[in-house]
């Protein structure tokens, strides 16, 4: 089995792109049941964020499993393959596992040690394991990559005061007008990115937000975080004169369409109106074609580069930190991995042992009689197989422990040839 990672982000593609191949969580079940349907996938999870969409698989053989999920890709998003490869990654093995650890850590984030990453990762390995995607590989590997990210966060200092994309789009918001406390503001969505942006918003001195959101409870629920600010309610239906009303707007639904255009736009805003729209979401919230309004300016998140960039570089040697602690975690899973190669032959072994065991207690417990029998087989089925696995413990740990790939080979090749298990595996594979 191989391990393999496809996908793009905001380093390889656009916004317009990525918005193509984003897969909606109401859309995963669907995507893991269609991926695995493919001959040579064995596991699969999809982590799909508005930076980044990866897909993490086994194969029975890399080359073919790759091409299945290029495909499917291609399918997904209706993009030619030749004009969608340009895009993608494709990482195998030891680069894939280190690629996840550096994900779950936030290294390869927009914003170097972003904290919410984790908790996508953490959602994609439950998605996975809820719709039958991961198996024993893959729940290892993320259960590693879980383990990697909370170390970088609570042994090194990258995560203290660590922007998110919501703090990066309120900094923008800040550096585009005169005054952002003075500024009527609406957002749209409930969600975390909307709980950092209010968070942010009330830091930089804004006072008159609004929210607009599909449910009610939820914007409430919100709110209510934040008792000290007088925030402004509305249902979805009440969208288009909030953003009337607005001198700033922020957008961060799940929505898979845009949810502002122009055609809205032109209808409620006056010639003297002047908004800005700044989009945090993939698929994006608002449609490009607002650009040809003279009083809109629209931001989306391929615009924070400039923000980020600002905050990378004071950030960068505790990247280097982190780096140190996620090799050992690429080491403790490649040990895991290694040890996998042990297993067929420990079983053999011990299938093999088991099977001269239950022989040789059947004849001993024939010429002790029946009556015997009853009374004392579950004694003598206990000592037989006590002995057994005292015998196997040692071989076992010896060969499990064996951190060098030639010499853990050999010690397999001859534990085969002095039990002729090679020739006991063939029999029970074509017998």
């Amino acid at each position: 089995m191989n391990i393999a990672v496809v996908g793009l982000s905001h380093k390889t593609a656009t916004v317009e792109v990525r918005e193509k191949l984003s897969i909606p969580e109401p859309q995963v079940e669907g995507a893991i049941a269609h991926l695995l349907s493919y001959p040579h996938i064995e596991e699969v999870a999809i982590l799909s964020t508005c930076n980044r969409l990866e897909i993490y698989i086994v194969a029975k053989e890399t080359e073919p499993g790759v091409r299945e999920v290029t495909q499917f890709l291609s399918e997904h998003s209706k993009i030619p393959v030749p004009h969608l490869r340009k895009h993608l990654f494709i990482l195998l093995h030891q680069d894939a596992v280190m690629h996840l650890m550096r994900v779950a850590a936030g290294l390869d984030s927009l914003v170097l040690g972003e904290g919410q990453i984790l908790a996508q990762v953490k959602n994609t390995h439950k998605l996975g394991q809820q719709y039958k995607g991961i198996g024993s590989i893959l729940n290892r590997l993320f259960k590693q990559a879980l383990t990697a990210g909370k170390r970088v966060r609570t042994e090194t200092s990258i995560g203290t005061g660590a922007v998110s994309i919501s703090s990066a789009a309120v900094e923008l918001a800040h550096m585009k007008v005169d005054h952002l406390a003075a500024c009527k503001v609406a957002i749209l969505g409930a969600g975390k990115m909307s709980r950092l942006l209010v968070q942010h918003l009330l830091a930089k001195g804004a006072t008159q937000i609004a929210i607009v959101n599909r449910s009610m409870q939820r914007a409430q629920e919100l709110a209510n975080q934040f008792p000290e600010a007088q925030i402004q309610l509305h249902t979805l239906s009440e969208m288009m004169p909030v953003v009337a009303g607005s001198n700033i707007v922020f957008t961060s639904t799940s929505s898979t369409e845009p949810l502002l255009n122009r055609t809205k736009l032109e209808a409620v805003l006056t010639a003297s109106c002047s908004l800005m729209l700044f989009d945090i979401s993939v698929p994006r919230n608002v449609d490009g074609d607002v650009n040809g309004l003279a009083n809109v300016k629209a931001f989306n998140v391929d615009d924070l580069k400039a923000v980020v960039a600002q905050n990378q570089e004071s950030r960068r040697q505790m990247a280097q930190e982190a780096a140190v602690l996620l090799e050992e975690e690429v080491e403790a899973f490649d040990s895991w991995w290694r040890s996998l190669d042990t297993v067929e032959t420990i079983n053999c072994l011990r299938n093999k042992m088991e099977t001269i065991r239950a022989q040789e207690l059947e004849k001993a417990l024939s010429r002790l009689g029946t009556e015997f029998s009853e009374r004392h087989q579950g004694v003598i089925e206990n000592l037989t197989r006590g002995i057994i696995n005292k015998i196997l413990h040692d071989p076992m740990v010896q060969l499990r422990a064996q951190q060098d790939i030639e010499a853990r080979r050999k010690a397999m090749q001859t534990l085969e040839m002095l039990f002729n298990l090679e020739a006991e595996s063939t029999g029970e594979q074509f017998g």
